[in-house]
């Protein structure tokens, strides 16, 4: 069974930077597309990055575009979302997602707080 576990959410102030985790394992992800998604209170879950497992190709959600990246580790199974210039409406449980073009799976998510 899939697994997901983020890690590295927190507080920090309006400019800051911050790099969250996501730990994959119980499967093999060459073949899969790995995504990071934001839900912010009282609103739907966004999309915000994902990368393919395979050859790193990456796209982003307009709203974060040009102030994170995304990665990922083939050799310890994680993907990382760096994040910069944060802003007070970054902030939200962001839960990382493995999807393997059958299903898709989800982290726990992690709390990211950006104050003014």
């Amino acid at each position: 069974q899939v697994q997901l576990m983020e890690s590295g959410g927190g507080l920090v102030q309006a400019g800051s930077s911050l790099n969250l985790s996501c730990a994959a394992s119980g499967g093999t992800f060459k073949s899969y597309v790995m995504a990071w998604f934001r839900q912010a209170p009282g609103k739907e879950r966004e999309f915000l990055a994902s990368i393919s497992w395979s050859g790193g190709n990456t796209y982003f959600g307009d709203s974060v575009e040009g102030r994170f990246a995304i990665s990922r580790d083939t050799v310890n199974n994680t993907v990382s979302l760096q994040m910069s210039n944060l802003r007070p409406e970054d902030t939200g449980i962001y839960y990382c997602n493995a999807w393997s073009g059958a299903r898709g799976y989800w982290g726990q998510g992690a709390q990211v707080t950006v104050s003014s």
